[in-house]
């Protein structure tokens, strides 16, 4: 499919101008492309040229109503995930034994790190200033994980929960040690106690406490 840059260019390329190198943005938001069937930011189906549906809104939570268990799950009110190198998901990856299986390495410092899920969307990715790719979740963050794309997954709120989306990752996505990669571009649903694999040995894990405030 050709793409056209902010000058005018047709490009081959989606992501970067292959005329003048200016980063192509989706024609719905402006967000830099990353090559993906879909926009990272607001879901726009580059191929098919179908735009993405509103988020709803939630309703107003003044008066208590018998779903007020759902209210306090919304995202922001308690929602963590804690990110950690894991020495069984990467024995795992070995024994899949890839072509670049040999050079991999456990990193000395398996810390764990927790950070809080706020907003409608976490991008879980590695960092680059140059295409604008700041991810909520950053695994270029010590230890750097190497098998991890720059725009590799995001988390979509839902309702009560999560989904997790593969934005077209190289080595995928896996979800509670399972073994096939979650299909890209569709979203899979997670909660509390969900273990999301990506890379070459980070796991996220999600969870939920009740009494915590953002």
């Amino acid at each position: 499919m050709t793409a056209r840059c902010p000058n005018g260019h047709a490009s081959a390329s989606e992501d970067y101008c292959d005329v003048c190198g200016e980063p192509i943005a989706c024609p719905f938001c402006n967000a830099p492309r990353t090559g993906g069937r879909f926009c990272e930011d607001c879901g726009y189906g580059f191929a098919s040229g179908d735009r993405p549906e509103p988020l709803a809104r939630p309703e107003p939570t003044s008066a208590p109503s018998g779903n007020s268990g759902a209210a306090s799950r919304r995202p922001g009110r308690g929602w963590t995930a804690t990110i950690s190198p894991d020495p069984t998901y990467f024995a795992t990856v070995q024994a899949q034994d890839g072509p670049d299986t040999p050079s991999l390495r456990f990193p000395a410092d398996d810390h764990p790190r927790t950070v809080p899920l706020l907003g409608d969307k976490v991008r879980i990715g590695r960092r680059s200033v140059a295409r604008g790719l700041l991810p909520e979740i950053d695994l270029s963050l010590p230890p750097a994980d190497p098998g991890v794309s720059h725009a590799h997954a995001v988390l979509v709120a839902s309702p009560d929960a999560w989904t997790i989306i593969d934005t077209g990752s190289t080595n995928g996505t896996t979800i509670n040690g399972g073994l096939d990669p979650i299909p890209a571009n569709a979203p899979v649903p997670v909660g509390d106690g969900d273990r999301i694999h990506v890379g070459a040995w980070t796991t996220i894990t999600l969870a939920f406490d009740p009494g915590a405030h953002p």
